[in-house]
């Protein structure tokens, strides 16, 4: 944890929640102003004096304040991009980069430039040089399909997997989401009352609420835990696990949260739906369950049960210090 994480999640919450509800093209100067774009490059790297000089657990809990916030803009991804940027000696463009999952990219018209993988490596292209498809993802925010029409403004070489750290971005913003989802839930059941008594004091409300609570604190429990793992140095067996079990408690508490609401859960003018709209697309963006399943589970047999034993032991006793 570095030192000014206090300070950075203060600042974060009271400008998001000013944030909440508005545009990108509204939202962004606002963020951009506060610094947050270089949140992992250290201080003294990078252009203008450097960066804030955090760590992945930081980015963890900044973005898990944006989830809760439903902030509609595309921060994760810049910060990944202005460290892979600062780690090449490459100066980042102004604006919000973007970066590409299965040729399409969030909030892509907005962006000044997106970061895709690619022959040679890593390549930074300029929005002069794409053509887009206007989109949406399931909660109505922009997801643009991306077409090369111009040449990159850099290319470099990286052995940074661009889909992992997609992933944790989602992971982080669904932890935030799901917790705010969730807190709706509890102020429903306790406000609303049946038979003379609020929901909360039914027995089936209260089992299903213990369901989803359990689904939302493995999520936290796995993105911190990935976080600490791309702080040690390779975070590629934990973020497969970490967004695996996302999308898992994903599909199982989004459900819930509505099913404990009502039909209100699922009117446009009710909150609940700015966050389960983003988690159902989110749950498909770097990574489905599919894609995800199918990496752990080939290293975890090519491991095999001791082999698997000694990875998980090796890997805590290495974040462990």
């Amino acid at each position: 944890m570095s030192e000014n994480r206090t300070l950075l999640t203060d600042m974060a919450d009271g400008l998001f929640a000013e944030l909440a509800g508005a545009d990108c093209a509204t939202a962004w100067p606002r963020l951009a102003e506060a610094g947050f774009a270089t949140l992992l490059v250290p201080e003294g790297a990078g252009q203008n004096g450097g960066g804030f000089g955090g760590d992945w657990g930081d980015l963890f809990a900044v973005l898990r304040l944006a989830g809760s916030h439903a902030l509609a803009a595309p921060l994760g991804e810049t910060i990944v991009a202005h460290k892979l940027l600062a780690e090449a000696g490459i100066e980042a463009p102004e604006g919000a980069i973007g970066l590409l999952d299965r040729d399409y990219a969030s909030f892509g018209r907005d962006c000044a430039a997106v970061l895709t993988a690619g022959e040679g490596g890593l390549k930074l292209y300029p929005r002069a040089a794409l053509t887009l498809t206007e989109g949406a993802s399931p909660d109505g925010n922009p997801r643009d399909k991306v077409f090369f029409s111009g040449e990159p403004a850099a290319v470099f070489a990286s052995n940074a997997d661009l889909r992992a750290k997609g992933a944790f971005v989602r992971v982080a913003m669904a932890a935030g989401a799901l917790e705010a989802g969730f807190q709706l839930a509890i102020d429903h059941v306790n406000a609303r009352v049946q038979f003379g008594k609020p929901l909360a004091k039914f027995q089936a409300v209260q089992q299903a609420s213990a369901e989803a609570s359990s689904e939302i604190a493995a999520v936290g429990a796995a993105g911190q835990a990935a976080a600490a793992a791309f702080d040690a140095g390779d975070a590629s067996f934990e973020i497969a696990a970490a967004k695996l079990r996302t999308n898992r408690a994903i599909e199982i508490a989004v459900p819930i949260l509505h099913r404990v609401h009502g039909a209100i859960g699922f009117t446009m003018e009710y909150p609940l739906n700015r966050y389960t709209r983003r988690l159902m697309g989110w749950r498909s963006e770097f990574g489905n369950d599919a894609f995800w399943a199918r990496a752990l589970g080939e290293r975890t047999a090519r491991l095999g049960g001791v082999g698997l034993w000694r990875e998980i032991a090796a890997r805590g006793d290495r974040k462990a210090g």
